[in-house]
């Protein structure tokens, strides 16, 4: 979605045509809560705390360490599970993973509902070659920072844009990372409703209020701006009703979910020309 010419060290996108995954392609996991065989061995794993409910079909993981205090989430759809983001490693998020793979149950299109693991970006990545191994569900990732994971098995990447189902796209957003993306669910294609992950495109800075935000590790500032330019002119009218920001939430004190989302898009961005003290 963001022109391949603008500036910037990251290699331009392969020219790929958006596409959907159509129904007969193997989505590559085995059953859900597959443990997978480690080349490390048993591994003894923090107790944790299961994710929280957040809305119909949305659950929100307890902030990662691994990913500096960022924020997982797994969405329900009918033929999918999809987790946005790595959570802890730890024997809650396993045992819930695994726990909802056992109950699944085939649906609109006759398939069981398959697992996801979608990563939004390079700080959302925790440890996932681990998690991947513990669960099996393939993984996506935008081809820019496909090299970062390396061993991951059923990695797959995309380049400008993706459909995954119909109603569910991500769409690269360079500049927190040069691999950066969002995930958009359309109305109607989820008991959540019309939603965008954002990653760290956007990050919390007060209670309801996301904005974007140069720190020491944003990869290009003007361009992470032109990505939410090129996004809110891609998205329909109206959406999303709500985001979901996969930074720490501290900032939201106690909050979850940013309501307003097609609003906050459309507000005015800094000029890409000034370049904000890091944070």
């Amino acid at each position: 979605m963001p022109d391949p010419a603008a500036a910037g060290p990251a290699t331009p996108p392969s020219d790929h045509p958006a596409h959907a995954i159509p129904p007969s392609a193997p989505l590559g996991s085995p059953p859900y809560g597959a443990a997978g065989s480690s080349a490390f061995g048993p591994e003894a794993l923090p107790p944790g705390r299961p994710p929280e409910p957040v809305a119909p079909g949305l659950w929100l993981f307890a902030p990662n360490r691994d990913t500096q205090g960022g924020s997982a989430w797994l969405l329900e759809t009918p033929d999918h599970d999809l987790l946005i983001d790595c959570p802890a490693l730890s024997e809650a998020n396993l045992s819930f993973l695994s726990h909802r793979g056992a109950q699944a149950r085939p649906g609109p299109s006759g398939n069981v509902r398959q697992g996801w693991i979608v990563l939004t970006g390079r700080d959302g990545h925790g440890r996932c070659r681990r998690l991947q191994e513990r669960i099996g569900w393939p993984v996506l990732v935008q081809e820019q920072e496909a090299y970062l994971l390396p061993g991951v098995e059923r990695l797959q990447s995309f380049a400008a844009e993706l459909e995954l189902a119909p109603g569910i796209l991500l769409l690269w957003t360079p500049g927190p990372g040069p691999g950066s993306c969002v995930l958009h669910v359309g109305g109607g294609v989820a008991p959540a409703g019309d939603g965008l992950f954002c990653g760290r495109l956007l990050v919390p800075v007060a209670p309801d209020r996301l904005a974007p935000l140069r720190t020491r590790r944003t990869f290009h500032w003007p361009r992470q701006l032109r990505s939410l330019e090129q996004l809110r002119r891609r998205l329909p009218p109206g959406s999303p009703h709500w985001i979901a920001s996969g930074a720490a939430l501290g900032a939201l004190r106690g909050g979850r979910l940013v309501a307003g989302g097609a609003e906050l898009l459309a507000a005015k961005l800094p000029d890409p020309g000034v370049m904000p003290a890091l944070s």
